[in-house]
């Protein structure tokens, strides 16, 4: 009798960006040491002392920039977090009050923060399906979500969750040539079940006739069965921009939007993305509403499964009262904390890297899981891969030891990640944010332990975001908030640094 070897798909390959310039430098810190260092030359010919009064101040200036913590902030980065902290602490922009008892008119209870200038819409698309449109007039964005239930991974096939991460990439590698994408994102949110949906399945079945001992097991199947499970839901955003040059009507964006949403769902649906489907504007207005006042969820579902819909709209899916502090972020019925990934999984990992962080934790309200993806265009990942190329090559051309088998592992991640790029692969840039939920201060303390067992096991190195949980909260959201679009900075020059 033989035996055959079960051999499990691996995946990975990721990278880190590679910062042009010398070291840890950055672009810019690269030409100011030439520079400083031609001044320096310059003033040497006029004296020593003149060399020293130059050099001394363009030291002090580049230093922090080579100093950087482990997730690649630098001392000027850290001290501008700091100082905007302050100064919107001072201003009482980390309080936010709304309702008919703020100063605001109307007494609506629109989001806060990068939320609060957002509108909302609805269109049809060709299935005549309606599908809500989140526009951000700052940035003159445009965000559809799509909502789905993903198949389970129990009882599949290694084989057909191969075939599942295949599509998905290819899915991923298609939104590269989406016309005007700015960025996506993938939100995972998991809540303890309230039973809603169970009791208005099974209660209104029971016949009123029905022997005494079926109606009471029954009974208490629908009241014991909840504390036991969890609801999860799966949204995607897609967020467009339109070019500066180019003026259109908000009408003839949704028009356009229309007619892409079919071909959007259909590659969700062929990468296990189950029934899939476009959500309505009172939908997406639930979504938030609830994230923000954990503790109407259950009124919510209620609501939908005896009227069909709440009428919510998104001026009302905002919080009464939110505060920020340095570690947490404080709104109506819940109390929030946000982690950002610093370093990805090292090396292989399998496609179950991620399922303990994406299951129900214990002793939460609500907890989201955010994949934001940033899709690059084909002509630049070609020179994004090129470059790495030939930097790996130089470094394992370069060192010795130790040093030089690491770089020899890069450089054969270099030469794949280039060859997949030729044979038609995308590139994207992405990031992993989490958000728990408590009900109170003190039961932020345990959330943290769980959240950091969680990662552990996943492989995944994370850290809160102090002084920016307001604007963390809200990208972990299905609304369409990409960091990268809501820095005064440019995206490019932040690179740069």
């Amino acid at each position: 009798m033989s035996t055959e070897a079960v051999t499990h798909p691996t995946y990975g390959n990721w990278r880190r960006p590679r910062r042009p310039g010398l070291g840890p430098l950055g672009l810019v810190g690269t030409f100011g040491v030439f520079g400083g260092l031609v001044l320096t030359l310059l003033a040497s010919l006029i004296s020593l002392y003149a060399a020293m009064v130059v050099f001394t101040p363009i030291a002090v200036l580049l230093v922090p920039l080579a100093v950087r913590t482990q997730d690649g902030r630098n001392v000027y980065q850290l001290m501008a977090l700091r100082i905007g902290w302050r100064r919107r602490k001072a201003k009482g922009a980390h309080l936010y009050v709304s309702g008919p008892l703020s100063a605001r008119p109307g007494g609506r209870f629109r989001p806060p923060g990068l939320l609060n200038k957002v509108d909302a819409t609805e269109g049809r698309d060709a299935y005549d399906r309606p599908f809500g449109v989140l526009h951000h007039p700052s940035r003159n964005l445009y965000t559809i979500v799509l909502g789905c239930d993903p198949d389970g991974g129990a009882l599949v096939d290694p084989d057909q969750v191969d075939v599942w991460v295949a599509l998905w990439g290819e899915w991923l590698a298609r939104l590269a040539h989406e016309p005007g994408l700015r960025g996506a994102s993938v939100i995972v949110e998991t809540a303890p079940d309230p039973g809603t949906r169970l009791a208005h399945e099974v209660l209104p079945r029971i016949r009123a006739n029905a022997p005494a001992a079926a109606r009471a097991v029954m009974e208490e199947v629908v009241e014991r069965y909840p504390t036991a499970s969890s609801e999860m839901h799966t949204y995607v955003s897609l967020t467009y921009g339109v070019p500066a040059n180019q003026r259109r009507k908000k009408e003839d964006v949704i028009t356009d939007l229309a007619i892409r949403i079919p071909g959007l769902l259909s590659g969700l649906v062929a990468a296990g993305g189950g029934a899939a489907y476009p959500l309505s504007a009172e939908r997406i207005a639930e979504v938030v509403r609830v994230a923000y006042d954990p503790a109407v969820a259950a009124d919510v579902l209620d609501a939908r499964a005896r009227h069909g819909g709440t009428g919510l709209e998104w001026e009302d899916a905002g919080p009464a009262a939110a505060v920020e502090t340095v570690g947490s972020y404080q709104h109506d019925s819940g109390v929030s904390r946000t982690w950002l990934m610093t370093l990805a999984p090292r090396g292989t990992v399998r496609s179950s890297v991620l399922r303990g962080m994406l299951e129900a934790a214990p002793g939460t309200r609500r907890k989201r899981i955010a994949l934001v993806y940033r899709p690059i265009d084909p002509a630049t990942s070609a020179r994004i891969v090129e470059a790495d190329r030939r930097s790996a090559q130089f470094m394992a051309t370069s060192g010795r030891g130790m040093v030089q088998a690491r770089a020899a592992s890069e450089m054969r991640a270099a030469e794949q990640t280039a060859a997949e790029e030729a044979s038609g692969a995308g590139l994207v840039e992405f990031s992993l944010m989490l958000t728990v939920t408590v009900d109170t201060m003190e039961q932020l303390a345990d959330a943290s332990v769980t959240v950091r067992n969680l990662t552990a096991a996943s492989r995944v190195l994370m850290r809160p975001a102090d002084r920016m949980q307001a604007a963390a909260f809200s990208c972990t959201l299905p609304a369409g908030i990409l960091p990268w679009e809501q820095t005064l900075i440019p995206h490019e020059l932040q690179e740069a640094l």
